[in-house]
């Protein structure tokens, strides 16, 4: 078997702008990967702490309490009804499933994955794990006559915060099901709707009742700051669901058990999720109106935990420039060729890291 050819780690580019910004008099303030900052919220580390005794391994599926607490947590939150338990399994955080669902799923050589035009990178990283072919559409024009075998939806977007309406959704649906083609929509951020409120490919108004050939990815590491605990779960389509379920079993793709009853305290804990949401409100009215006031364009950003900013040059000239007064952001090549003008701002910041921020862009 052939050595899998993958892009450089995009990061990694950013070392020498980092050692700029960490230069500053005041200290780095770094908004360039959308890590968490603020505390784990109690209930989640005590139910952490409240099976570690347990000895046994834990089940690939989860326990039932957690799948409940998922499907729960869709409805209250999301709107979204008709799914059963069985269709939820839990993934060790969403990245590694964004990275391997191509190849779970089957598909390799010949096969052709589509995925957005901007994109977090671990999409296409998955295709070319698997051997199949990308190709970067935004519209089902673009994809011309030929049938894919997947097609990998983000809204709430990671670089942009665009948010693709119902209308939208629907029509790659019905696209998508005369083609029998499996749809997969990351919806990591879709509890962090801000000027448009974002709405599930697994919602009735989207799907007409009908889930075949659909999942949604989902994650808590956003919305309960559990991205050091690999939370997360995909859930849709059940026949398709245990696909997955059948191969990870094998492979040893398991949720901890501790995890798991972290996972069942966040998704009850609505409370919890507004207070973290008040938080990136109030961070993302302060930045945004700091780099309109300074130069900036922000475009779209109606959600999610980024600003997609641009002021009409090269994006590394953009990160450079930024990095001089201290402030790391990541640049919009990252997530593909169209983003050469851009950059992406992330909100994960203390409140002071951010006030910092506002500070050094008006002067």
């Amino acid at each position: 078997m052939s050595k899998v050819a993958l892009p450089d780690f995009p990061w990694d580019a950013l070392s020498g702008y980092a050692e700029t910004a960490r230069a500053h008099a005041g200290g780095i303030v770094d908004l360039s990967i959308g890590t968490p900052v603020d505390p784990v919220p109690a209930s989640i580390r005590d139910a952490l702490a409240s099976v570690s005794e347990i000895p046994g391994y834990p089940t690939t599926h989860g326990v039932p309490a957690l799948r409940a607490a998922a499907i729960d947590a869709l409805r209250r939150r999301h709107g979204i009804d008709g799914l059963e338990p069985d269709a939820v399994l839990p993934t060790i955080g969403s990245k590694e499933l964004v990275a391997w669902l191509p190849r779970l799923l089957g598909f390799g050589p010949g096969d052709t994955v589509v995925i957005p035009e901007l994109a977090y990178p671990t999409y296409e990283v998955g295709v070319l794990l698997a051997g199949a072919s990308v190709l970067r559409a935004d519209s089902l024009t673009a994809i011309g006559p030929q049938r894919p075998a997947m097609l990998w939806l983000n809204s709430p977007s990671n670089p942009t915060g665009r948010v693709l309406g119902a209308e939208h959704l629907r029509k790659v649906v019905e696209w998508a099901r005369e083609r029998d083609v499996i749809v997969v929509s990351d919806e990591c951020y879709l509890a962090l709707g801000w000027e448009s409120q974002p709405l599930s490919i697994l919602h009735p108004a989207v799907h007409g009742g009908r889930t075949d050939n659909l999942l949604a990815v989902h994650s808590l590491s956003k919305s309960a700051n559990m991205a050091s605990y690999r939370a997360g779960f995909v859930t849709g389509d059940p026949k398709l669901v245990a696909e997955l379920l059948a191969v990870r079993k094998h492979a040893g793709m398991i949720v901890p058990r501790p995890v798991q009853e972290a996972m069942i305290a966040a998704l009850v804990d609505d409370e919890s999720l507004e207070a973290q949401r008040e938080r990136y409100i109030r961070r993302r009215l302060v930045l945004r109106k700091a780099l309109q006031d300074n130069g900036f364009e922000i475009d779209h950003s109606e959600a999610g935990l980024y600003l997609w900013a641009t002021r009409g040059e090269d994006t590394f000239t953009t990160v450079s420039w930024l990095a001089e007064r201290g402030i790391l952001v990541a640049p919009g090549t990252f997530y593909g060729p169209t983003g050469g003008e851009h950059v992406r701002i992330a909100l994960t910041a203390t409140d002071e890291r951010i006030d910092a921020a506002a500070e050094r862009l008006a002067q």
